[in-house]
């Protein structure tokens, strides 16, 4: 405990005596932030030291597996394996955690559960650019702090100790494509380390020096020690060091993606000495500069409610400062997205970028209070195009990893663009987004082809339908912005390609599949064509034309009652497993990313008392100062964003847009710090009167009385004050009086693609097709022949009788505008073929049921598009009954294999024949070809000549069984995914 009040005492004190008093900032912001916060329940935080978007993040490891050990560290693990340099806030995808220190007494150990050790909470604390701990197994006292490039290390061992170690691991964690370390004196290391998991290729070179000599060395290569070498390189290298009378160690430890000598300029320039408190120090004052750039105070009638309030919002604003993170070093040289080494000139160039989830709220706020590093984010964003090709989509150490859905570095570029930032050149990034949403990927060709992501084309096929969609408006505004009117024309139109997925008919953006719609539908299911969510959470993904979505829905008293019913229903997720789909009120789940803005869009109708009350509810309820005080993963800033931006009372709910919405002010006074020199400040005196004054009485403006339930971004941005007087019970008169933001798209309106309504795809009964459309008035034409429908086409009248194979192909037409052509293909049956299941399939995986395996529709590669049903624990056993004897020429099973998810091909098929029905002969077995070690996502055909007569054939496709020893899920069972018995 000596060592821990020692290391607080040293940063009161570092930090009071930093400055002159004129130069002192008046209040220590660093008290006020809670590193822990979010590394409980599913944040996925880290508790260590870094600066604000510091390369270096060194904090514990204590947990690699299972989703909750994204990070490296959960709050409630007791068992530390040492402290590596890199680390991810709030993934929901593991990765980082590269080059692990751990001290050590005794005789020196390589294997992780040989030298790690227990810790205890109570020797455990962490402020903003300092963490320290006792390793209870040695009675080590560490300490760490950091600057932008290099992390320093703290270590004090036991005075009774003669003999100490640092154990350095560069295998632990992911896989390691190639490392080496090398000694270069008694006082320096360095050493490599390239490796592959979230980021295919990640390089980390670092550089390590100590403040007293060691005395002895050891390098093991695959645990075994390698006498006499100084330098060893290989998969499984680690290396030991030691001191005599080690008492207190410094160690300083610089990294680089570009070389050792990078590390070691990074480590030479930030940290020349061996000072750790002036370290520690200068990031204190480095926090506090960050921190103080919005001042709060105030919060509640209650002193500790008032204290957890500022804490919770203080770390938010530090969580929202943790990525993405400088990736050049100080010389500017930087690996980029083609592996070359580059040079940022004029910027710094960074790398984690989780824009699917930032572009919402972080990235806007930022916009607002670091505006200089919004634009070396830009400048990132072109450097990687130009190097990798195309704009980030969700970049991590210079490796793409087309992580979650659109392309998000768009409305970035565009809100900074469209709020002054433009230290950048606007026509290179005009192309590169055009560019980047004018590729054959993710399903954007079928987005360009038809007017919407066809679910048979590709998963995820709404979300991608609204994302791009998204992107394409920012792209309109771009262009316009730079008067481009025929860019403006084409995006503006790509920009409603949402209503083509909206379903007038019940509400819901649901998926588009063979002129149709998915069926069965729930919006309440959680299945593939959502990513991360279900249709209630996206049928409000509209921002950039939420008057359009208004009228689609019926008008405002509808889209009100819809939005209602969205936070008040009490129906339950359905569908697959999610663990993404969190703090859930009704249907909204503020713990992931797309129902961010749907509080806000209260503001639309004639009752923003509601977004109001429902910004106060999650502010207050999903967010809380305590390990587990995030609803969700902390997604590199977006959810403590979210909080930041809310507190201050307003929210941009679509980038590119000027307007932020007013929500609830939760501070009696919150004061924000622009970069122009001016500020602007949020007041709401009764806060501090009362928890519950959370409905707007009425407001003012540079002491004007204010009628708008909205702020331009120009009137926050030349500073001023905003007063709103809150009270408890909703002023309604007031509230709708108030004038209300615009969100819609009035230019070039599409028309919106008919659907045709049917039984199903496949049909044995003749039917009747009806063709629909959302957009009234429209005419509908169609064809049946094959050709492209035109307004000379035949006119839809009456319903289309259906008896046989029949595509059906149909436009809607409205004021000479027409749609995309909706085209659907309907088979029909043999009714010839009965068949039995004898195993039963998953239901989650059962496609067209019972039928699935003779529908005459074949799976494709990418099994998430369904057409595919699965077994597992049983085998595959079918039997086709013919009615009569028959000759039987050829048959064959269509099956696929993904090992990385368990599928695998059967170890054979065999068929067997009968003409009872009772006693059967088998007659061919066919062996897999391809062996389950092979990764390649592939369809193999099972065929077998028969050349027989029979009325019954009994099908068999054995299991794979049991995972292999070399898979990451060794002995779970595999999967067989069939579709389509084909007999001749």
């Amino acid at each position: 405990m000596k060592i821990l009040f020692r290391g607080i005492l040293s940063a009161v004190l570092s930090f009071s005596l930093a400055l002159p008093a004129s130069a002192q900032i008046k209040k220590d912001y660093t008290q006020l932030v809670n590193p822990f916060i979010g590394t409980g329940g599913h944040g996925h935080t880290y508790p260590g030291a870094v600066m604000p978007f510091g390369m270096v993040q060194l904090s514990p490891d204590t947990r690699y597996d299972g989703w909750d050990g994204c990070s490296g560290y959960y709050y409630t693990d007791t068992v530390v394996y040492g402290f590596s340099h890199t680390h991810l806030s709030g993934t929901g995808i593991p990765d980082y955690c590269d080059v692990l220190f751990m001290p050590t007494v005794g005789e020196p150990k390589f294997k992780r559960e040989d030298y790690e050790s227990g810790f205890k909470k109570k020797n455990e604390s962490a402020t903003p650019g300092y963490y320290e701990t006792l390793l209870d197994k040695y009675n080590i006292g560490v300490e760490l702090t950091a600057t932008t490039r290099v992390g320093v290390h703290r270590y004090t061992y036991p005075s009774s100790v003669k003999e100490g170690n640092i154990i350095i691991d560069l295998q632990d964690r992911d896989e390691v494509l190639d490392s080496w370390i090398e000694v270069v004196s008694n006082h320096e290391i360095r050493g490599y380390r390239r490796s592959k998991s979230w980021a295919d290729n990640q390089t980390v070179y670092f550089y390590a020096k100590f403040s007293k000599p060691f005395k002895t060395y050891g390098i093991a290569l695959d645990d075994q020690l390698q006498d006499g070498k100084s330098k060893i390189q290989g998969k499984n290298v680690k290396m030991f060091i030691r001191f005599d009378n080690p008492g207190e160690v410094v160690t300083k430890v610089g990294i680089s993606s570009v070389s050792a000598d990078g590390a070691l300029k990074n480590l030479d320039s930030e940290v020349p000495g061996f000072d750790f408190n002036k370290v520690q120090k200068d990031a204190k004052i480095a926090w506090n500069k960050e921190l103080s750039k919005i001042e709060v105070s105030g919060g509640s009638s209650s002193a500790s409610k008032t204290h957890d309030r500022q804490v919770t919002f203080y770390t938010a604003l530090y969580h929202c400062m943790l990525a993405p993170n400088v990736y050049n070093d100080v010389d500017g040289q930087y690996r980029g997205m083609d592996q070359k080494i580059h040079t940022a000139k004029g910027f710094n160039y960074y790398t984690v970028f989780s824009l699917w989830d930032t572009y919402r709220a972080e990235d806007p706020l930022f916009n607002l209070i670091d505006r200089k590093r919004t634009q070396d984010f830009v400048r990132s964003f072109l450097a990687m195009n130009e190097q990798g090709g195309l704009l980030p989509v969700w970049p991590l150490a210079s490796n793409e990893t087309f992580c979650m859905v659109g392309n998000h570095s768009i409305p970035v570029i565009v809100d900074a663009y469209a709020k002054g930032i433009r230290g950048f050149d606007a026509e290179e990034a005009l192309k590169a987004m055009k560019s980047a949403v004018n590729r054959n990927q993710f399903g954007l060709e079928s987005y360009r082809k038809t007017g919407a992501v066809q679910s048979d084309d590709e998963t995820e096929s709404v979300s991608k339908t609204l994302e791009y969609a998204i992107d394409d408006w920012c792209i309109a505004q771009m262009s316009k912005m730079m008067n481009k009117p025929n860019d403006y024309k084409e995006f503006i139109h790509r920009a409603q390609y949402w209503k083509n997925v909206y379903n007038s008919e019940n509400g819901f953006m649901q998926a588009r599949t063979n002129g149709s719609w998915y069926t069965p539908f729930d919006p309440t299911e959680v299945n593939s064509n959502y990513t991360e969510g279900n249709s209630w959470q996206y049928s409000f993904l509209v921002p950039q034309d939420v008057e359009g979505l208004i009228n689609r829905i019926g008008g405002k008293a509808n889209f009100e009652h819809k939005l209602d019913e969205l936070f008040t229903t009490n129906s339950k997720l359905t569908g697959k497993e999610q663990p993404d789909v969190t703090g859930l009120i009704g249907q909204y789940a503020h713990g992931d990313e797309p129902s961010h803005h749907m509080a806000y869009l209260y503001n639309y109708t004639d009752a923003p008392y509601k977004t109001q009350y429902y910004v106060n509810k999650i502010l207050n309820e999903q967010y809380s100062p305590n390990p587990d005080g995030l609803s969700g993963n902390e997604d590199c800033g977006q959810m403590s964003a979210w909080y930041v931006i809310s507190s201050l009372g307003i929210y941009n709910t679509m980038p590119g847009q000027q307007q932020f919405q007013i929500g609830m002010p939760l501070f009696d006074k919150a004061v924000i710090h622009l970069e122009n020199g001016k500020e602007f400040t949020v007041l709401n005196p009764n806060a501090d009167v009362s928890n519950s004054n959370i409905y707007i009485q009425g407001m003012k403006l540079n002491n004007a009385a204010y009628n708008k339930i909205y702020l331009d971004y120009n009137t926050v941005y030349k500073g001023g004050e905003l007063k709103v007087i809150t009270g408890k019970t909703p002023n309604k008169v007031y509230d709708k009086a108030l004038i209300k933001p615009t969100s819609k798209i009035t230019d070039d309106l599409i028309v919106a693609n008919p659907y045709i309504i049917t039984p199903s795809k496949t049909f044995k009964k003749p039917f009747d097709a009806v063709i629909r459309c959302g957009d009234k008035g429209a005419k509908i034409y169609y064809t049946l022949d094959g050709t492209t429908p035109t307004a000379n086409s035949k006119l839809y009248t009456t319903p289309i009788p259906v008896t046989k194979n029949t595509t059906i192909k149909a436009i809607a037409v409205k004021n000479g505008e027409s749609s995309f052509v909706d085209e659907g293909t309907f088979i029909k049956i043999r009714d010839d073929i009965k068949l039995t299941l004898v195993n039963p399939y998953l239901t989650n995986y059962a496609d067209h049921g019972n039928e699935t395996l003779i529908n005459g529709v074949h799976g494709k590669t990418d099994w998430r598009l369904g057409n595919w049903q699965g077994y597992q624990g049983v085998d595959l056993v079918a039997i086709l009954d013919f009615g009569s004897v028959k000759p039987i020429n050829k048959i064959s099973l269509g099956t696929l294999q993904d090992a990385n998810v368990w599928i695998v091909f059967p170890q054979y098929v065999q068929y067997w024949v009968s003409d009872d029905g009772k006693d059967y002969k088998l007659l061919s077995t066919v062996k897999t070809k391809v062996d389950v070690k092979d990764l390649t996502v592939q369809i193999q055909e099972f065929t077998a000549d028969l050349n027989t007569h029979a009325r019954y054939i009994k099908v068999i496709a054995k299991q794979y069984g049991p995972l292999p020893d070399w898979h990451p899920f060794k002995g779970s069972p595999s999967y067989i995914f069939a579709d389509e018995i084909t007999v001749e």
